[in-house]
């Protein structure tokens, strides 16, 4: 008898394996991979070719910033997909051309590659910044979501090729701190008066919330910090800003980091560059940045982990209660509807980019209560983040 019962169960296990549309859904197919169906048409153009190309990158990082890690690991990649084939040597600030110099010199072709935070080009267009990180804006996640399936990317591309530049995301750094800061402050009321760095847009937030806001270089926060020059700065993700020493010369960390949910960095060409590449190599190039934008963000979010555990050997840290928060994401609001009204592309990115968190939202609540905290925390009642 149990033979038969196992003999009768192979039997339902073969015939399901075997009869066509046997785990058929009640509906159609939910998605489409809007790639695969372009693939054979791609084919058709790609023929590969043994011609090399030797290109130069430049960007705004010295060589001790991981961001210099992002654009170093992207040339790398392509360097071993094609087989040498294309070949991007990278140069760090200064080497080449000055830090804020590389957007000019890739549009005009001084060098064929540039790596960047779009928001350092905000005095060419506003909107460079809606691609870089927005106060409250999209995290890392989101960012990835809306670039890749919600138009983020033909934007980007657009804007970038009013410049004679081709763009693709470039690696994302995460969240970053909030201000290392020799003043304790939980509440809106406590920035009144304090003298902060910061840049961008939350420089303008922060000086209508009642600071008073200094965007200064990176390489001028460390003295400014020792000498008292400023109260408070931010500088970026926990492992960019440990080799800093800000904890050396501070009391706090006021957190969260409202100014950057996300610091998102992009990749852009010389668009005669790019135009003279065979398919194969775009293909090969598009792949490398996708695969950059994946390895950046875990590369540092694990680097986040041991960062974080050595700031808090020597430095406190605050939170901003959440009524100070929801003031300030007011404030946030008002400037940004400020922005839109007098740029219609940022109006066009800034909107879009609601319209995904709107549309995310119900599913982002729904699956809210599963915060992967430890088991031994969870149990205990933190089930949300």
């Amino acid at each position: 008898m149990k033979k038969i019962r196992i003999l009768f169960g192979l039997l339902v296990i073969l015939s399901l394996v075997t009869t066509p549309n046997a785990f058929a859904a009640k509906r159609e197919k939910f998605g489409v991979d809007k790639r695969h169906v372009e693939v054979k048409k791609e084919l058709r153009k790609i023929k590969p070719s043994d011609e090399k190309f030797r290109w130069k990158m430049v960007m705004p990082w010295s060589k001790g910033l991981l961001f210099y890690d992002f654009a170093q690991h992207f040339a790398d990649s392509v360097k071993l997909a094609s087989g040498g084939r294309l070949d991007i040597k990278v140069f760090s600030a200064g080497e080449l051309v000055g830090a804020m110099e590389s957007f000019d010199a890739v549009s005009k072709g001084s060098a064929q590659v540039g790596h960047d935070w779009p928001g350092y080009w905000k005095g060419k267009n506003e909107n460079f910044v809606s691609f870089a990180s927005v106060p409250f804006g999209l995290d890392a996640e989101g960012y990835n979501i809306w670039l890749y399936e919600r138009g983020g990317l033909e934007q980007m591309q657009e804007l970038y090729g009013r410049y004679n530049l081709m763009a693709f995301p470039g690696g994302n750094g995460g969240q970053e701190m909030g201000l290392f800061s020799n003043k304790k402050a939980t509440s809106l009321k406590d920035f009144k008066g304090m003298r902060l760095r910061t840049v961008g847009w939350f420089m303008d937030i922060m000086n209508q919330a009642g600071a008073s806001v200094s965007p200064l270089p990176g390489g001028e926060v460390y003295l400014a910090l020792e000498r008292g020059v400023i109260d408070a700065a931010e500088f970026s993700a926990p492992a960019i800003n440990f080799p800093m020493g800000f904890d050396d010369i501070t009391k706090y960390v006021i957190e969260p980091g409202i100014h950057q949910p996300s610091v998102q960095c992009s990749i852009f060409f010389n668009q005669d560059a790019w135009d003279s590449l065979p398919a194969d190599l775009k293909w090969i190039v598009k792949i490398a940045a996708k695969e950059t934008q994946l390895w950046s963000n875990t590369w540092i979010e694990n680097l986040n982990i041991q960062a974080i555990n050595k700031f808090k050997e020597k430095v406190e840290f605050v939170t901003i209660d959440d009524e100070s928060l929801s003031s300030m994401a007011q404030t946030t609001k008002d400037y940004l509807d400020g922005l839109k009204a007098k740029n219609p592309d940022v109006k066009k990115t800034l909107d879009s980019q609601e319209a995904f968190k709107q549309d995310f939202s119900t599913w982002r609540e729904q699956r809210g209560r599963v915060t992967p905290w430890p088991i031994d925390d969870y149990i205990k009642g933190k089930h949300t983040q």
